[in-house]
């Protein structure tokens, strides 16, 4: 089953009664629409295929938390999952160049596109790499990675006009900057601008 993201931007006001009162600003459905695993496993560990030391996994919901983040997120009851938090000083100190901390468990597979290869998907499973990388052709029981096989980056493999390489990849790559995500981090920028970067944070959690 897929996995998806929500949650809450949420400001604690400089004027805020009391002081350490946080109110969800906004919702994270209205400023994020994808299903990317290599962001989530990046910013918070879920489907990190990619091998991510993720940012903030498994923090739980923050100790004071808005009302409305409260009361969402208990409305999903045990379909909720690894919930957590990040802040906005956190995000702004992020080295987006930073590579995983292990390769892509998924083959990434390019094609031909005149005369450069492109990337087409990053398989969890494929019928036609197993062929051409010469493994049994069904999936071992229980298990989509290969039965664990752990290849050196950059091996690849030619068949016909597919090319299926291991590769590591970087945040930059799982979070383009001017990604699916920029309108989140532009929002949580606009808020810290006028209530500080240790006032802002993203409150998350996930479903299957």
């Amino acid at each position: 089953m897929g996995a998806d993201i929500h949650g809450f931007v949420e400001c604690r006001s400089r004027w805020a009664e009391p002081e350490d009162a946080w109110s969800a600003a906004v919702d994270l459905d209205l400023l994020y629409l994808g299903r990317n695993y290599d962001a989530f496993g990046c910013l918070f560990g879920v489907r990190n295929h990619a091998g991510f030391a993720p940012l903030a996994a498994e923090r739980g919901l923050p100790e004071l938390i808005s009302d409305a983040v409260r009361a969402e997120f208990d409305d999903w009851g045990s379909g909720a999952h690894s919930s957590s938090w990040i802040g906005w000083g956190e995000v702004k100190c992020v080295d987006w160049d930073e590579p995983g901390e292990t390769t892509d468990r998924r083959i990434h597979e390019y094609e031909v596109v005149d005369g450069a290869w492109v990337l087409v998907s990053k398989a969890a499973w494929s019928a036609r790499f197993a062929k051409a990388a010469g493994l049994p052709l069904h999936p071992p029981t229980g298990t989509v990675d290969y039965g664990g096989t752990d290849w050196p980056e950059g091996t690849e493999w030619r068949d016909g006009d597919r090319l299926y390489r291991v590769e590591r990849m970087t945040r930059r790559e799982a979070v383009p900057a001017e990604g699916e995500w920029k309108p989140v981090w532009s929002v949580m920028e606009a808020l810290a601008a006028v209530h500080g970067d240790e006032n802002v944070r993203l409150t998350v959690w996930f479903d299957n």
